[in-house]
């Protein structure tokens, strides 16, 4: 095989890995916003906004809620982790009885940005209500009842964007694409990885396990470093598969665990339905799995476009002489630069 086709065969890759992580140097830096309402009293309001600090314009983002509150109380916004997070105290005693019941709450701002918002209403009757905004749909009118439906269709959109915007987790699988390629390995080794984060997103949502949420970070981040120092010495010695080359499904499925963990904190910002949190969990972690499938599938057509342009543009080459191990080096050494990077930001965070 001439050197251009091998340079091209394994610096595409490592273009799209570049692509993805633009402006991505740290993960979850715009999650989604989540606006929180509580009824206290009889037209009495606690009101909850955590918004990312990094937004994609200079328009900020501003909760909204109807005319005729009033807000009685007003905490400075406070830094927390990438977002902060205010709060105010409404009295809407000219809404009548029915309070917050056919009246709108939204976001300004989110066209803008290209963000999306959770908002979330609790009665004192027990009612919960939530809705995803969005550019499309920037306010949320309030119904008489909740919807089990709205959970079973926006709790998969937020699963989708929360794994598209963790580039941290589509490395990991991108690593475990270079580590195994396809076929069946590929198929067993995502459905460790999958029961591996849906264990531990279910057991930390239902509050039977908390962690150090710096700790985990710095974890995930060491798990993506780890994997790319086993494809770089499998690149050195093909021959010798190792622990993650001959069991890459064990190993899948025990960092799966740390990912889960990501991922529940990532659901714990958001939100949770008190009445729904079963069905939200669910439909969250089918976004997750939907997101990382349409992830596995990109990457796979894309290396076999790669292969396909390569064998078209040099007729005389044999189907094998483009392998597994041309597509490697690049990626990998910048799959392991960008981890690297990672657990420096995380591990100064986890000592500060």
């Amino acid at each position: 095989m001439k050197l251009s086709a091998r340079i091209m065969a394994s610096l595409v890759p490592g273009l799209l890995l570049a692509a993805l992580t633009v402006n991505h140097a740290q993960a979850h830096l715009f999650a989604p916003s989540l606006l929180k309402f509580v009824e206290t009293t009889q037209h009495d309001y606690k009101v909850l906004w955590k918004t990312p600090v990094k937004t994609a314009s200079d328009t900020p983002l501003k909760p909204t809620w109807p005319d005729s509150c009033r807000v009685t109380t007003e905490s400075p916004p406070l830094r927390e982790g990438t977002g902060t997070v205010s709060s105010w105290t409404l009295r809407c005693d000219q809404l009548g009885d029915e309070g917050f019941i056919g009246q709108t709450l939204g976001v300004i701002g989110l066209a803008q940005n290209q963000a999306s918002a959770m908002v979330m209403l609790s009665l004192r009757d027990g009612r919960h209500y939530q809705s995803v905004l969005n550019t499309e749909k920037p306010e949320f009118l309030i119904p008489q009842a909740p919807s089990q439906i709205a959970v079973m269709t926006e709790y998969p959109t937020l699963g989708i964007e929360h794994i598209w915007g963790g580039i941290d987790h589509l490395m990991f699988v991108f690593g475990l694409l270079l580590l195994v390629g396809s076929g069946l390995r590929l198929f067993w080794t995502i459905t460790a990885f999958t029961v591996g984060h849906s264990v531990t997103l279910a057991v930390v949502t239902l509050g039977l396990l908390t962690y150090p949420v710096a700790l985990i970070e710095f974890t995930i981040a060491l798990s993506i470093f780890i994997l790319a120092l086993e494809l770089a010495r499998i690149i050195n010695t093909p021959n010798n598969q190792g622990l993650f080359g001959r069991y890459p499904w064990i190993v899948a499925g025990g960092f799966g665990l740390l990912h889960g963990m990501g991922f529940a904190g990532a659901l714990a910002n958001i939100g949770l339905p008190q009445n729904n949190v079963p069905l939200a969990l669910l439909f969250f972690n089918i976004g997750i799995e939907i997101g990382q499938i349409i992830f596995v599938l990109l990457a796979l057509a894309l290396w076999w476009c790669i292969k396909r342009t390569l064998l078209l543009k040099q007729g005389a080459l044999k189907q094998d002489a483009v392998g597994h191990d041309h597509l490697l080096p690049i990626p990998v050494y910048m799959l392991g630069g960008l981890s690297a990077m990672w657990c420096i930001e995380r591990g100064l965070v986890l000592l500060s």
